[in-house]
C-alpha cells in the first residue's frame, strides 16, 4: 500500500498494563484521513495512554500502532515532521520564552508557518518575553497549540487541548482545528470529556471506557444507532447481552444502552410489552455508558 493510501492512525489490539491496572484492553480502531475524531471518556478511561501508544511514546504490553503506515515505535524523521502532538500538561523547554522556543522548534519542520505564529500570539494575547515556566497553565497551553498548528501537520493529536482554556479561547481553538481539517486536509485526533467541544468540530466519535473502545462511529450517526432501552421487571431476563451499558434498578427493572444490528434493526427486546426505547443525545449517551 502506498503512503498516500495509508490511514493516518491505526491501533491493532492495543493492551497496556500499569502494575496490576489494565489501562488499555484490546483497542482496535482506525482514524480515517481528513477526519476529526473526538476521543471521549472519563478521567482515567485510558485516553492519554491510548494516544501515547498510538504515537510510539510508550511501548504497549501487546498489540501495535501505525502512523501514516509506519510502526509507531520506529517512526522515521520524514514521518515525524508531519505529526504534531500537544500533551495534556505541556512541560517542554520551560527555561525558554515563547519566542525562543518557536525560533528553535521551527527549524525542524519544513512547512513551519512564521506568519501564523506571529498573528496567533497577538490574537491570543500570549506573553512572549517570560520563560514558559512562568506562564499560567492557560498561556502555556496556548503556546503549545500554536507550536502544533504552526508546523502545518498532516496528523494533529491533542490530549485534552481545552483543559486550561477559558470558553472564548476554547471556541477559537476549535475553530482553528476545523479550519485546518477543512482547508489543509489535516487529520485530527483530540481527546476530551467536554461533550460540547465534540459537537462543535468532530466528524467521528470514539468512546473509551475502562480501557475498552465501546463505540466508534460518525458523530451524526449516534442518535440513529444507539438508544436507551428500559425493561420492566418481568422482562429483565430478556435483556440483550450485547448492550453497551446495563443498570439494574431497585424495583427489578433494567436500563440499557443498545445499538442497531448489522441490518439496522433494534434488539428484539424493544418489542416486549412495556419496554420503552428513548433517543439519546451525545451527552446523554456518554453519561449512560460512562457513569
Amino acid at each position: 500500500m502506498s503512503e498516500s493510501n495509508c490511514a493516518p492512525l491505526v491501533a491493532q489490539g492495543l493492551w497496556h498494563t500499569y502494575e496490576e491496572h489494565s489501562a488499555l484492553r484490546g483497542v482496535d480502531f482506525t482514524v480515517e484521513a481528513g477526519s476529526v475524531l473526538g476521543l471521549i471518556g472519563r478521567n482515567g478511561a485510558g485516553k492519554s495512554t491510548l494516544i501515547r501508544a498510538l504515537l510510539g511514546l510508550l511501548v504497549p504490553s501487546s498489540g501495535c500502532a501505525l502512523v501514516l503506515g509506519e510502526p509507531a515505535l520506529r517512526l522515521t524523521d520524514r514521518i515525524k515532521e508531519r505529526i504534531a502532538y500537544v500533551p495534556q500538561q505541556p512541560e517542554a523547554f520551560p527555561w525558554l520564552t515563547a519566542t525562543q522556543m518557536f525560533a528553535f522548534v521551527g527549524r525542524f519542520f519544513p512547512r513551519w508557518d512564521d506568519a501564523f505564529v506571529r498573528a496567533t500570539l497577538s490574537r491570543w494575547d500570549v506573553p512572549t518575553g517570560r520563560p514558559l515556566a512562568k506562564l499560567s497553565p492557560g498561556e502555556r497551553q496556548r503556546v503549545e497549540l500554536i507550536r502544533a498548528l504552526a508546523c502545518r501537520p498532516d496528523v494533529l493529536v491533542l490530549d485534552e487541548p481545552a483543559a486550561a482554556l477559558d470558553p472564548v479561547a476554547r471556541r477559537d481553538l476549535l475553530r482553528e482545528v476545523a479550519l485546518r481539517a477543512g482547508e489543509d486536509g489535516c487529520t485530527v485526533l483530540f481527546s476530551t470529556h467536554i461533550v460540547s467541544d465534540l459537537e462543535r468540530v468532530a466528524s467521528q466519535i470514539a468512546l473509551l471506557h475502562a480501557g475498552r473502545l465501546l463505540l466508534h462511529c460518525a458523530l451524526d450517526d449516534t442518535k440513529e444507532r444507539y438508544a436507551r432501552l428500559w425493561l420492566p421487571p418481568r422482562h429483565a431476563a430478556a435483556a440483550p447481552d450485547a448492550a453497551l451499558s446495563r443498570r439494574a434498578h431497585s424495583d427489578g427493572s433494567l436500563t440499557l444502552v443498545v445499538g442497531r444490528g448489522a441490518r439496522g434493526d433494534w434488539p428484539p427486546a424493544v418489542q416486549l410489552d412495556g419496554a420503552r426505547l428513548d433517543a439519546l443525545g451525545l451527552e446523554d449517551l456518554f453519561v449512560e455508558i460512562a457513569a
